[in-house]
């Protein structure tokens, strides 16, 4: 379903040029999820978003279901692909109600019977109607992000990229969060990349992991793998410890990849 070939991104120029993403390279099968784990400023948001189209500087090949994407989308793949974002404070327009934020999708893409679709994105991620006519401010972070989940699977997508969608929330919010997107992928057949510092997370979600270091893909391995704590790469090792908690000695030891 997604295959990126050799990408490469970088921002500014001459001395400010930043590298972003060094020839990065994966596939995902149709129904598959699929992690990208890494420390902050590894570029792993940063593929999500160029799959996305939302950065235009981005060289490499970008391939849906088969079709080469070039720097500006055709509005049918807006359809077939959508986007949750990191922040459900930030991502939900504050003036609008629920009922706005969901229709909105729906008027720019021309899908009629929108009542009909806001009521079940609405009950599909755990609402109802209940919640039509509120104001973001009016939800927890919880009830924020099932929003923006209903928002990004009102169209009917086909994939789904997920950039930290439980980063922003309580640990018991992030579970239900967690369980409610395995379960539309399962009913939906969705195909998921998912974007993670917490590799907790990305290990209960996806089947496959991709590790990223300043920009690189340097290892991938199976769920099993990063759940029994067995992988190739030291500074996976290393990214595996530090998410145990703080451990001064540990610390202490670790060394600089490049």
């Amino acid at each position: 379903m997604i295959k990126v070939e050799g990408l490469e991104i970088s921002f500014g120029a001459g001395a400010n040029q930043v590298h972003a993403v060094r020839g990065a390279s994966f596939d995902v099968a149709r129904g598959e999820s699929f992690g990208l784990v890494g420390e902050s400023g590894s570029g792993k948001s940063t593929v999500l978003r160029a799959i996305a189209g939302l950065v235009p500087n981005w060289r490499g090949a970008i391939i849906i279901d088969g079709a080469a994407l070039g720097r500006k989308r055709p509005r049918a793949l807006h359809k077939r692909l959508q986007m949750v974002f990191q922040d459900p404070y930030g991502s939900l327009h504050p003036r609008h109600t629920v009922n706005d934020i969901l229709k909105e999708p729906l008027i720019i893409h021309g899908m009629d019977d929108r009542e009909t679709r806001i009521l079940k994105a609405l009950d599909e991620v755990g609402l109802g109607a209940g919640y039509r006519f509120r104001y973001p401010h009016q939800l927890s972070g919880g009830q924020r992000q099932r929003v923006a989940i209903a928002r990004a699977l009102i169209l009917d997508p086909e994939i789904v990229l997920l950039d930290e969608p439980t980063s922003a929330l309580d640990v018991s919010v992030q579970a239900e969060i967690l369980n409610l997107l395995t379960r539309l992928r399962q009913e939906r057949r969705l195909t998921y990349i998912m974007v993670s510092h917490d590799l907790a997370i990305v290990a209960h979600l996806c089947s496959r992991i991709a590790v990223m270091n300043r920009g690189a893909f340097i290892e991938e391995m199976s769920s099993d793998q990063l759940r029994t704590g067995t992988p190739e790469h030291g500074y996976t090792r290393q990214l595996l410890l530090a998410s145990k908690g703080y451990d001064r000695a540990a610390i202490d030891q670790f060394v600089e990849f490049d």
